[in-house]
């Protein structure tokens, strides 16, 4: 990886999208130190002794920004659920089907998903301002309610266009490379605290040498499902075009075992993240029977928490693999171009089979990602670490560190071909 990124200095256009990437997470993180007007933010931190188990994940994925209440506070999770229900919407409804095949069909996605976002985000402020966080407002006139709500918005419309910023200019997934900004600018403090308590004598040394055994056997099972593919032969068969002879050569299909990547871990915690969410609106015994029976730090709440959390990750795997590989159309395309799987009829029985494969492969897969996103939270669950950082939060972390090194190589591969050529 160090000598990845060393190499990738010496490019000047990667050099230029890597210090714009920076540039970006800086001002992430700028903005996440700047508090929202008229909270009171002792208040704030009192309910956070009393709701723990509730906010703790919201500000553990907003890097901090929404106990201090920042602008930042709702983070870029409006934009996440925007582009869930876009994506299913477009698979229910044929006339976004349509739109979305057109040749500029995926900004006419784009651009409904950022209007979405928009008034998401409006909920969510409104059910923070006027709901949980009601008794933190200094003030509680019309102006005083209006100017929170509408900072909270105007927070994640900006980290929503700071993202889209990165992903055209910089390096990797902007929207990814947020969140992971926001949850390693968490590590240092997490790991301050337990210290803390061991010194204290409240945190024995063995949770703390569990803890570390577990994040290097989640780091490692992770990179070796990220890593994991199938490869499929593929021969071409020769033909004479005029007096040249093409094809005749064999290849392969390479087939990912997590072919989704990190992408079912954050839709999934978003939609679990729902119910905390309805709950601001609320207060009393509902954000009570929220915490205990929806939430990753309650009990029985952590078993439930769990198994959704396993569900919603199983099925987004498939479903995001399906958005990403379509059998039936990958043999079409090999068809066509005189290529075939040896043992395997062309057509229909060769998108059967690669059907079979990608459904076998993306179990195992699923599978393996939902046991590394959910064991932690139990375990860790019986125990007085205040880390807070569970196997959800080091997929996404060591997933999208995964993907953007991937992203820098290829980019380095490709200048390395044009420079061939010149």
């Amino acid at each position: 990886m160090i000598e990845t990124l060393r190499n990738a200095w010496k490019i000047p256009d990667l050099r230029k999208k890597i210090l714009f990437t920076f540039a970006m997470i800086v001002v992430y993180r700028l903005g996440a130190q700047i508090p929202v007007p008229g909270i009171d933010r002792t208040v704030i931190d009192q309910m956070f002794q009393g709701n723990a188990g509730i906010l703790d994940f919201f500000d553990l994925m907003s890097g901090g920004a929404f106990q201090s209440f920042t602008i930042f506070a709702l983070s870029i999770y409006p934009y996440i659920t925007a582009s869930i229900i876009f994506q299913l919407l477009t698979i229910a409804i044929p006339k976004l089907e349509e739109i979305a095949k057109r040749e500029d069909g995926k900004e006419k996605i784009a651009q409904y998903t950022r209007y979405l976002t928009v008034v998401l985000a409006l909920v969510q402020a409104v059910a923070y301002t006027v709901g949980f966080f009601n008794s933190a407002l200094i003030s509680t006139d019309a102006l005083s309610i209006v100017t929170v709500v509408l900072t909270l918005t105007a927070g994640t419309a900006f980290l929503m266009w700071l993202g889209e910023q990165i992903t055209e200019k910089g390096i990797g997934n902007g929207i990814s490379i947020i969140i992971f900004a926001g949850i390693v600018s968490r590590i240092p403090a997490g790991i301050g605290t337990t210290f803390g308590l061991f010194f204290a004598g409240t945190v024995n040394i063995l949770e703390i040498l569990l803890f570390a055994l577990f994040a290097m056997a989640i780091i490692v099972g992770i990179i070796a499902v990220q890593q994991g593919e199938r490869k499929i032969n593929v021969q071409y068969a020769k033909r004479v075009v005029g007096r040249k002879m093409y094809g005749g050569q064999s290849t392969h299909i390479p087939i990912k075992v997590l072919m989704a990547g990190v992408i079912p871990v954050i839709f999934a915690s978003s939609l679990l993240a729902f119910p905390q969410t309805l709950a601001f609106f609320f207060e009393g015994n509902f954000v009570n029977w929220v915490e205990k029976w929806l939430s990753p730090g309650g009990n029985p709440g952590v078993w439930i928490y769990s198994v959704l959390n396993v569900v919603l990750i199983i099925f987004f795997t498939y479903f995001y693999t399906a958005v990403q590989f379509n059998p039936f159309e990958y043999a079409n395309n090999l068809k066509q171009y005189g290529g075939f799987i040896p043992g395997i009829r062309p057509g229909r029985p060769t998108a059967e089979y690669l059907n079979k494969v990608l459904t076998r492969i993306t179990l195992v897969g699923a599978v393996a990602l939902a046991f590394i996103a959910s064991i932690p939270t139990i375990i860790f669950s019986f125990t007085n670490l205040n880390i807070n950082f569970g196997g959800t939060a080091l997929l996404i972390v060591v997933g999208v560190a995964l993907e953007t090194m991937k992203q820098i190589e290829s980019q380095m591969l490709m200048r390395h071909y044009k420079g061939f050529l010149k």
